[in-house]
């Protein structure tokens, strides 16, 4: 007969069995496939031809440069104003507070092809700004789409709201009597944000650092209708390669790269889970 433990074992193997099963057939398989095909050369042969395309084609080295440069910056400037709309509500009160948590939500629930059109019939040469700038007497507005700005100013319209949510939870779990605590000891704001808030959200801001690299480097919508034709986002660029010049492995080559660009600040995350459970235990 077997014991409890044993049943308890075989029962919670069961339950995990269909999660690996979807994990391996969507996520694995096309990785490997993907890996194998852009090993793949134009005879047939298996080289690193379509790997050495990509750092040695000025076009798309200008497109990678370009893709981490959008990125970095994104993510940049959505941490900064996620952790700053996230502190406010959270040690604040009034009105404007109320406002905030009522309405920052809503970007999230707002398909992202409406949101690209919006910001086009927004932010355009002919959009809704520039009429209004146009109808109080101004010149114009500088272009602020279709180029590398568009795609950062859609890339913060769909991220700051949920990374301020994350922030927002986060920020919750800090107890008030330790800010309490740090303010009888003398200790001034800047001091406390420092030395108590960052490290008590480490764990979470380093989630919204993942998460909203792992968004942006393989984002497609915004990109292809705000961004400029030359250079283009990873996922533009790849879709151009395998659908306009059906260059498969060359277009797996891309998706590979990109999958280890995010895989390497994936492995940050779970480093630092790894060492967080190493301490507990």
């Amino acid at each position: 007969m077997m014991n409890k433990q044993v049943k308890m074992g075989i029962l919670g193997l069961l339950l995990v069995i269909p999660s690996f099963l979807l994990l391996f057939l969507t996520v694995v398989i096309p990785i490997a496939v993907s890996f194998k095909e852009s090993l793949t050369n134009k005879e047939g042969g298996m080289d690193l031809s379509n790997y050495k395309f990509l750092f040695t084609d000025k076009l798309m080295r200008s497109n990678i440069v370009f893709s981490l440069e959008v990125t970095v910056i994104s993510v940049v400037i959505v941490l900064i104003v996620s952790y700053a709309l996230a502190a406010y509500m959270r040690f604040n009160k009034g009105k404007l507070v109320k406002w905030i948590r009522n309405m920052y939500m809503i970007p999230m629930f707002i398909p992202s092809v409406i949101a690209t059109y919006g910001l086009i019939q927004l932010l355009g040469n002919h959009g809704w700004v520039a009429r209004w700038v146009l109808l109080f007497g101004g010149s114009g507005i500088p272009r602020l789409i279709f180029d590398m700005k568009g795609i950062i100013i859609a890339n913060l319209w769909f991220n700051i709201p949920f990374t301020t949510m994350l922030l927002g939870s986060a920020l919750a779990g800090i107890p008030d009597s330790v800010m309490e605590s740090a303010k009888d000891v003398g200790a001034g704001k800047l001091r406390i944000f420092i030395r108590f808030i960052v490290p008590l959200t480490y764990k979470t801001l380093l989630v919204a650092v993942t998460f909203v690299f792992m968004g942006v480097i393989g984002s497609f919508t915004a990109p292809f209708l705000l961004g400029p034709n030359a250079p283009q986002m990873l996922g533009v660029s790849m879709e151009q390669i395998f659908g306009v010049f059906q260059e498969k492995e060359q277009a797996s080559a891309l998706a590979f790269f990109t999958f280890l660009l995010c895989s390497f600040m994936g492995y940050f995350y779970i480093r630092s889970m790894i060492k967080e459970e190493g301490a507990r235990s």
